[in-house]
């Protein structure tokens, strides 16, 4: 019998501009690939957390989550750093999830210009 393990699954992508529409569109996309990557079932996920760099302020990314319809799953948004040189217009993503896979079989998603923290972890 396997044993069920809260873990985090990690992801990031770019909104080409502060508005709603890019924002919400941009998170919905990362959400979709990591769901699909990870094969995630609404009911395995215990909540997730968003967050932007301080120049995207046009929406909550959990709104997108809400419009996918994870209506009882808890989301909270927040700023990242504002670290000199980071990676502006950045949307990223924890999703804690009740799973028996093992921390190496999780799939962690980067898109868009995103994909440049991926090469430097420190990055993140």
């Amino acid at each position: 019998m396997m044993t069920i393990v809260c873990r985090g699954i990690r992801g990031a992508t770019t909104a080409e501009m502060n508005t709603k529409e890019s924002i919400l569109e941009a998170t919905k996309e990362l959400l979709h690939k990591v769901i699909a990557a990870n094969s995630i079932e609404p009911s395995q996920v215990a909540a997730i957390f968003f967050t932007t760099t301080p120049d995207l302020n046009a929406a909550f990314p959990a709104v997108a989550a809400r419009a996918m319809g994870w209506n009882n799953t808890a989301l909270l948004c927040s700023h990242e750093m504002s670290v000199p040189d980071g990676l502006p217009g950045c949307i990223r993503v924890l999703i804690l999830v009740n799973t028996e896979k093992g921390l190496e079989e999780l799939v962690h998603v980067y898109l868009k210009e995103a994909i440049t923290l991926r090469a430097g972890d420190l990055d993140e």
